[in-house]
């Protein structure tokens, strides 16, 4: 009896397994452009009081949208590429509190300086799901027609930086 015929499905799902298994070690990180996509109409409510929503965001200017937690080791160490971005784009930064306590945050931006024009707040983690989040930190740069134009996923650097400054357009003075 010919053992081929059985053969080759084992075989296959093996190297899909295979395949399926490496994806999974070495997952694509970094950044992406998600043209086209709309900001999630999802309203949050604000530290300060009041709400907004970010489609299309208040004053209907480019803002990059930071979401972020006190517990977060990585929200730590991407904080001075914030407070950078904060200075050269003055009120164009908002930040989300991501599943945490208003004081948790309060403390985190006492210690670490606060960037932020605003934060919104999202204790549920319901705002997050819209976003598409994957984990805290990531970065969403939203047009002021309520699209989002760029999406940094984890913490930022130097280069995701420059790409965040780049896409909120010229620095205000």
């Amino acid at each position: 009896m010919n053992r081929w015929p059985f053969a080759l499905p084992v075989g296959a799902l093996l190297l899909f397994g295979l395949l399926g298994a490496w994806r999974m070690l070495n997952p694509d990180k970094g950044d992406f452009a998600r043209v086209s996509r709309a900001a999630p109409e999802f309203v949050f409510e604000l530290k300060e009081g009041g709400e907004t929503s970010f489609a299309p965001p208040p004053g209907g200017e480019t803002i990059a949208v930071n979401l972020f937690a006190s517990w977060c080791a990585p929200c730590e160490a991407e904080h001075k590429y914030l407070m950078a971005l904060g200075e050269t784009h003055p009120g164009q930064l908002v930040g989300v509190l991501y599943k945490d306590k208003p004081e948790n945050g309060d403390a985190f931006l006492a210690r670490l300086g606060n960037p932020f024009t605003q934060v919104a707040l999202d204790p549920e983690g319901r705002g997050g799901l819209d976003f598409g989040l994957t984990g805290v930190p990531e970065t969403f740069v939203i047009s002021g027609e309520g699209e989002i134009l760029l999406h940094i996923n984890g913490p930022l650097d130097e280069t995701s930086l420059q790409k965040v400054s780049e896409a909120l357009g010229a620095p205000r003075s």
